[in-house]
């Protein structure tokens, strides 16, 4: 058994890869053998997440989740604990794994009720698992309630009850634990996934999986190396073309960030012609966004632009080095068609780097859908976008998901809600940017930025705001 953390790279396997794994395990061990070592791994765990706890209500479904917690609850009663388990299944349907395990409980001596105990120190969820195929209802719901209402330490089978094991959606338990069997899952990670299981371990249950992973959790990215036989022309120049009147803000976060993640040189292209410079950052240099030359530049473009980026976007598409669109870049070219076709030349024939950054109502105007759709299923949207544009894509939000062509997609483990504030996404556009100056290929940029990036903010001090200027001064 392993806690899942973001010191290493870990990875994630979908609803039909793990029903193989379960398939091929039924053909190879006796029957009975899977739920008897995941009702043993989770009385572990519970033991090690509460150890002093003696009451302790399982919730049981009628399924093998269901199983597995009654397999548990007769090791915690064999071990002294009083556990009590209330069970929506009935031995006239219950699956024969299932059935096997509430006889060995029933025999061990476990206390079986209707309704959950008036206290308890611990509660096990082993309602639904990866069975859910719809939200619970009736008693389960409101046993879901009972958990999610409560202060005690909750421990989910597999999944919390109702969360999506591919998605990260639906309305579910809010677990403190989550011990993923056989495989981690990528709905753990993205949309409601983080706030959903709390801290997440992994057992394999002796078994692995023979499936490509859909998804990888990203690891930390690999530290760099600075020659010290090198100089401001061997990191790359970055220019940041944004900030039309009233958002000149965003444009100098962006550059700032780039600055503060290694960039040889920066340079932003302000859209509002009345700036000239920044007081507080004199190595920016400030320059009228058409004196630039695109082709020697790593450009990040459309922090605060507003509808004024329109007219920087086809030179930036055409001519950048490399580029990344962050948005309202993101917004002009969801609404121009000729912009689309430019950005999908770009990759197709050109095949220079270029990374998108939306977070989940940019990816909608992208897609034409709406952003329930895209937080519905983050890791279809953001591959979505990436074929449809041939291009890296950093879907920002709960597990930022980074897609391209190709390339099996990650998931960001990294960042907290501190990051919901104004001016962070340019902080990470302009992170990406000096990635790329680097010269690190667009997926790796992208990743790695928003790794370093989020890491930023679960280090950031408790009593220290975490604004974006500061987030940009930020180096990892």
């Amino acid at each position: 058994m392993q806690a899942v953390t973001p010191e290493r790279s870990w990875p994630l396997f979908d609803v039909t890869a793990t029903r193989r794994l379960e398939q091929a395990a039924a053909a190879r061990f006796p029957a009975h053998t899977l739920m008897q070592r995941a009702g043993l791994a989770t009385a572990r765990l519970a033991l090690a997440i509460a150890p002093h706890a003696r009451r302790i209500w399982i919730a049981c479904g009628p399924g093998n989740n269901g199983g597995d917690g009654l397999e548990a609850a007769m090791h915690l009663q064999r071990w002294g604990k009083q556990p009590l388990v209330t069970w929506l299944g009935d031995e006239n349907h219950a699956p024969a794994d299932a059935l096997a395990s509430f006889r060995n409980a029933r025999d061990a001596g476990v206390e079986f009720a209707a309704q959950p105990p008036e206290a308890y120190a611990l509660c096990i969820d082993a309602l639904l698992g990866i069975g859910a195929s719809r939200a619970p209802d009736g008693k389960m719901a409101d046993w879901v309630a009972r958990m999610n209402a409560g202060t005690v330490p909750v421990l989910s089978i597999d999944l919390p009850s109702g969360l999506g094991a591919d998605t990260g959606g639906g309305s579910s338990v809010l677990a403190s634990h989550t011990l993923a069997l056989l495989a981690l899952k990528p709905g753990l990670f993205t949309a409601q996934g983080r706030d959903a299981s709390g801290q997440v371990w992994l057992d394999d249950l002796g078994l692995a999986c023979a499936d490509a992973p859909v998804a990888w959790l990203q690891g930390p990215p690999a530290p760099g190396h600075r020659a010290h036989a090198s100089h401001k022309g061997s990191y790359g120049d970055v220019a940041v073309i944004g900030g039309a009147p009233g958002m000149v803000g965003a444009a100098l976060l962006a550059a700032c960030a780039a600055l503060h993640s290694g960039a040889g040189r920066v340079f932003v292209g302000l859209l509002d012609a009345a700036a000239t410079h920044d007081p507080g950052q004199p190595e920016l240099m400030l320059r009228p966004w058409r004196s630039l030359d695109m082709a020697s530049l790593h450009l990040a473009c459309g922090c605060g632009g507003g509808d004024a980026i329109r007219a920087a976007l086809p030179q930036a598409l055409s001519g950048a080095l490399s580029l990344v669109l962050d948005a309202d870049a993101l917004n002009a070219l969801a609404a121009d068609n000729q912009l689309q076709t430019l950005l999908q030349a770009r990759s197709r024939r050109h095949n220079r780097p270029t990374v998108l950054t939306p977070h989940p109502l940019e990816a909608a105007r992208l897609l034409a859908s709406t952003t329930a759709q895209v937080q519905a299923d983050r890791l279809a949207a953001a591959g979505e976008l990436a074929q449809r544009f041939g291009c890296t894509v950093l879907l920002k939000g709960s597990g930022s998901v980074i897609a391209a062509p190709g390339s099996t997609p990650v998931v960001n483990p990294t960042g907290n809600a501190r990051l919901a504030s104004a001016g962070t996404g340019d902080v990470l556009a302009g992170m990406v940017a000096a990635r790329l100056a680097a010269g690190a290929p667009a997926f790796d940029a992208a990743a790695a930025a928003a790794y370093v990036h989020g890491l930023a903010a679960d280090r950031w001090p408790a009593t220290s705001p975490l604004t974006a200027s500061a987030l940009a001064r930020t180096s990892i």
